[in-house]
């Protein structure tokens, strides 16, 4: 399958309502969509890397770069069978896995187009739907927080994740907590805490959480280790993660118990099912995160989340939870059960809606082979 050409489109999408953490408030969500021709197919694939270094040091301007002037000249023209394939193509590119990430999506896509498999298929899960949650952002109070959770719960979300800092933790947490005493809940801290400050968060061990994710440094894995050991709620780590490799470390070293997989971070879906492979048989629980995916990213989001050790709910949401209006024509709906219905169609298994990702678009480029 030889790659004719590759199309960049940055994009910059208005959400519903603001999604705050402990980095900054957004109002709009930037990201790249990669567009692959092969052989008459079309593949898609989502950059998740927004304007600011906030989670990451890639932003859509790195990405924009390393996609353009160096990932693009390796892979076109390139004979691409499968993922693997891809990444020995750009053997040498160090880091900028979100960039990566993108790429092998849209490879994905075609694979599955090509063979007239779903991406769920191809990677061996057994789900046809699976088990989400929703993300809350920083609210203006505990009390707004409160009404925020209950507007969710009515909507069908059986899972909450609140994002919390220094002086929004604990108060907010116990208000959600006495509000809604069964619900499945957890914190994420974004990296706003170090080893003397996280021990404000001791309180948390009495409000039966389902994890604490990543509350110290983006790239630490040694004082997380320090910092489970005094705490009787589980550490997930999610930015410290950024290979398989790290991935053993943390186990090996017990610095949490529970890992939330994301596969912009890790460099690929492929990668994402390694980490998911090594973490399965030794019962540690993963998740799959969420980016404010496009429905480009929330499809292959579902499609590996539908994998049997993904055995927590992941952030993964309805289409409307960010977007009014989604870049393709399907939409991601919530069931009863709180659960999502994975993609059935060949590839990804979503189309783009032509007028909508025109009104997003900021800039384009088109890179074909020589």
């Amino acid at each position: 399958m030889k790659i004719d050409s590759l199309t960049l489109t940055h994009l910059n999408m208005p959400l519903v309502s603001p999604f705050e953490t402990s980095f900054g408030r957004i109002k709009h969500r930037e990201c790249i969509l990669i567009t692959l021709r092969a052989e008459g197919m079309i593949g898609y694939g989502e950059c998740v890397a927004d304007r600011d270094p906030g989670y990451s040091y890639e932003t859509t301007g790195t990405a924009w770069h390393i996609l353009k002037d160096f990932i693009a000249p390796r892979i076109l023209g390139a004979d691409v069978k499968y993922a693997a394939d891809f990444h020995a193509h750009i053997e040498g590119i160090r880091g900028h896995h979100l960039a990566k990430a993108g790429v092998e999506m849209a490879i994905w896509d075609l694979l599955g187009k090509r063979d007239g498999k779903s991406l769920r298929e191809l990677l061996g899960g057994n789900k046809l739907k699976v088990d989400v949650g929703v993300s809350i952002g920083l609210q203006k109070s505990p009390e707004d927080l409160v009404q925020t959770v209950a507007e969710y719960i009515a909507q069908g979300y059986r899972r909450v994740k609140i994002k919390i800092k220094p002086g929004r933790d604990i108060d907010d947490t116990s208000a959600v907590r006495n509000a809604f005493p069964n619900l499945l809940l957890q914190v994420d801290a974004n990296s706003a805490y170090d080893l003397k400050t996280c021990t404000s968060l001791l309180p948390l061990d009495d409000m039966n959480l389902l994890l604490i994710e990543q509350p110290l440094n983006e790239d630490d894995i040694w004082d997380h280790r320090k910092m489970q050991a005094q705490f009787k709620t589980s550490i997930c780590l999610d930015e410290s993660i950024v290979s398989p490799r790290h991935a053993r470390y943390a186990i090996e070293m017990e610095a949490c118990r529970i890992i939330n997989i994301k596969a912009g971070r890790l460099g690929g879906i492929s990668q994402a099912v390694a980490v998911h492979d090594f973490c399965k048989p030794r019962s540690v629980a993963v998740w799959c995160g969420g980016m404010l995916e496009t429905g480009v990213g929330r499809a292959s989001n579902l499609a590996l989340a539908s994998l049997t050790g993904f055995n927590l709910p992941g952030d993964i949401s309805a289409s409307a939870r960010y977007y009014a209006r989604d870049i393709t024509n399907e939409r991601f709906t919530l069931n009863a059960d709180s659960t999502i219905n994975v993609p059935t169609a060949p590839g990804l298994g979503v189309s783009i809606d032509t007028a909508a990702f025109k009104s997003y678009t900021l800039a384009e480029v088109i890179l074909k082979r020589e």
